[in-house]
């Protein structure tokens, strides 16, 4: 792991022995994993248990996404994940009938994610699940944190009166019989999957969107075959991944490691005359199944890894919490259908959401009302989802999409100069979905909107380009001290804290600004001195990140080239402290090629005067406010962060009486 990306402090009480834990985590899927790993290396502490004697061996999930692999760097996990070589798909590939009735042929090819997304990564990373949880596992041993196994939940019950500070208690057992354990924990998470005993003990209902409709082989394995677009994957991990129509039936093909393909293979539909939605099929069935669809190529199996069948139904969970104390994520909240990849990546971001605001709520930072956020944001990326799975499959239900259509989908173009083709549309937004980038969460108290209490002519300025609620708007920019030319959004690793980017404009026009930003970030009744760290006074000189509060970390960014800039002369004390975090804009992008700031100008920000975004901790923005001289730059800051955190005195000069 990049040193960088490292924990350097720990604000939980990771030293407790006794059967009293921060968090309970049942299941060692990707969501329990994901939350496991950020809680851990916060230092809290964990009891996490699997009913699985080994971590996934064969079949699952396999597809990690853009957004996830950025969230993945950001973590300082890709290199592991990398290092076992996975396939990366750059195109889809779309198959249908011939007119002569030949068998099937290619009709057209695109990217999984146009260049109109502006992704750092824009392919889909492909790997088995296991070598995935594996990386996680091994993190997790570097902070302390085993996975207890083959253990399960057998109860669990919530009572603060009783004891306000653990308030739950959860009986574990061996899957075997050879042990059992009591244990107490501030919070309880569901990362079980589908069968969720803790959601089914909660009597949480799960609400079906649709009536299952398919049911679908699943086939790991390394298969000898003349169809095209397979036999590329064995030549280069640089590919595209077939979807396949025909009267026979649908296939999806997706690109392994270690010269594996899986095969989504469609073994019954609703239109069929004997429709059973139990309806199951040996391997053998299933393999004749694809042979028929592929004609007129041939296909054989050298070995089968792995091989499932199962009816595709989309359900969402009616509650992810009831008491804000017990939580749920992952496929324990929402099931739909795999072939758009997004389960594990869904999950992750569950995960996520859910790790910051504990340890904000724990931290002593924010008031326990943000843990009701995480229902009300991650619920509506399911119920999207769901909607964007039946949207993305009936895409390509109806027809083959034209030439044309295929080309103007993949040109990035004005909004002016779309046209209103529904093909188009509908294809930009499944690009964007299944990116992970189409993520936007509705406004609250942590997503600025026109309603929020924080009120300021100052806050949203006039051409800003990033959405409250929306991912930050990626850049490129000179590091000052090495003059190291860095992704900018991934400079801050996932330490829990807010991201806030002070855009300093030109120093000649700014110099004044940031003075009195800094000024008023000094002053006792501002968000950052009022959370301040209890041990400031022993933090390393080394510590970039979080030498002032574990809830902040800034980043200061002019719009000037590296050699003009002096961190003594241009930056104030306060900012001057993240030195490693100090930015020249003078890195040309493409899409802005008349720029002269090219990072403020995607953010939409003046070139000269600069502005302030805030960042939440897992990477989506909350606030934007211009750079100005005075206090109000601050106090509208002061009046956003006291809307959620655990005290209501930011910026009252009465708090320092």
């Amino acid at each position: 792991m990049d040193p960088s990306m490292e924990p350097r402090e720990h604000i939980g009480n990771a030293t407790d022995s006794s059967s009293k834990y921060d968090i309970v985590i049942i299941g060692a899927g990707p969501v329990g994993l994901l939350l496991s790993t950020c809680l851990a290396r916060w230092g809290y502490t964990i009891k996490h248990i699997d009913n699985r004697p080994e971590p996934t061996k064969t079949g699952r999930a396999d597809g990690i996404q853009p957004r996830s692999l950025d969230l993945l760097r950001n973590m300082g996990l890709k290199p592991a994940i990398m290092a076992h070589a996975p396939a990366k798909v750059y195109e889809v590939a779309f198959w249908d009938p011939s007119s002569n009735s030949e068998g099937i042929h290619r009709t057209g090819t695109w990217a999984s994610c146009p260049s109109f997304i502006d992704a750092r990564y824009p392919f889909t990373t492909l790997l088995h699940q296991g070598m995935i949880e594996r990386v996680f596992i091994a993190d997790l041993e570097k902070n302390n944190v085993r996975i207890q196994r083959p253990w399960t939940i057998t109860g669990f019950s919530t009572d603060e009166k009783a004891d306000p500070e653990y308030p739950v208690e959860v009986r574990l057992e061996h899957v075997e019989g050879q042990g059992s354990e009591t244990v107490r924990a501030k919070y309880l998470f569901s990362g079980e999957g589908a069968r969720s005993f803790v959601r089914e003990q909660l009597k949480i209902g799960i609400k079906h969107k649709d009536p299952i409709a398919h049911v679908w082989g699943v086939m790991d394995g390394v298969v000898k075959t003349n169809f095209p677009d397979i036999k590329a994957s064995f030549h280069d991990y640089y590919i595209d991944y077939p979807l396949i129509r025909c009267e026979h039936g649908s296939i999806m093909v997706i690109p392994r490691e270690d010269n594996m393909v899986r095969l989504y293979i469609q073994i019954a539909s609703s239109t069929d005359k004997d429709w059973n939605p139990r309806k199951t099929a040996t391997e053998e069935e299933v393999q004749n199944s694809a042979k028929k669809i592929l004609q007129p190529y041939e296909i054989e199996w050298e070995r089968v890894e792995w091989y499932s069948v199962y009816p595709i139904g989309q359900g969402i969970a009616e509650k992810y919490t009831l008491d804000h104390r017990v939580f749920m994520g992952g496929d324990a909240c929402h099931t739909h259908s795999p072939k758009a990849g997004q389960g594990m990546n869904t999950a992750f971001l569950d995960a996520l959401n859910l790790a910051w605001k504990i340890h904000h709520v724990e931290g002593g930072f924010a008031d326990r009302s943000i843990l009701h956020t995480y229902e009300s944001e991650r619920k509506l990326i399911a119920e999207n989802l769901l909607n964007f799975d039946a949207k993305y499959a009936a895409l390509f239900s109806q027809r083959p999409p034209a030439a044309k259509d295929v080309a103007a989908a993949t040109e990035t173009k004005k909004p002016e100069e779309e046209e209103e083709n529904q093909f188009i549309k509908t294809f930009k937004e499944s690009c964007e979905f299944t990116s992970g980038y189409g993520v936007a969460y509705d406004s609250n108290s942590l997503n600025w909107s026109p309603s929020h209490p924080a009120k300021a002519s100052i806050i949203n300025p006039k051409g800003n380009k990033n959405r409250t609620g929306r991912i930050l708007i990626n850049s490129n920019v000179t590091r000052v001290v090495d003059a190291n030319v860095v992704h900018l959004e991934q400079e801050i690793p996932v330490n829990g804290a807010f991201r806030v980017y002070v855009f300093a404009g030109k120093p000649s026009s700014t110099s004044q600004a940031l003075q009195d930003f800094a000024l008023n970030l000094n002053k006792k009744n501002s968000f950052l001195s009022t959370y301040l760290r209890r041990d400031i006074d022993s933090v390393s000189h080394h510590e970039c990140h979080n030498p002032h509060s574990h809830f902040f970390t800034f980043c200061t960014v002019f719009a000037s080239k590296r050699s003009d800039l002096e961190i003594s002369r241009d930056v104030p004390e306060v900012l001057a402290r993240y030195r490693d975090h100090v930015y020249a804009d003078d890195i040309w992008d493409q899409r802005v090629p008349d720029a002269k700031a090219a990072a403020h100008a995607k953010m939409g920000l003046d070139q000269d005067r600069g502005g302030v975004i805030v960042v939440r901790p897992d990477g989506y923005v909350g606030i934007v406010v211009s750079l100005v001289e005075g206090s109000e730059t601050v106090d509208a800051l002061n009046t956003y962060f006291g809307s959620f955190c655990s005290t209501n005195k930011l910026g009252d000069p009465r708090a320092q009486l």
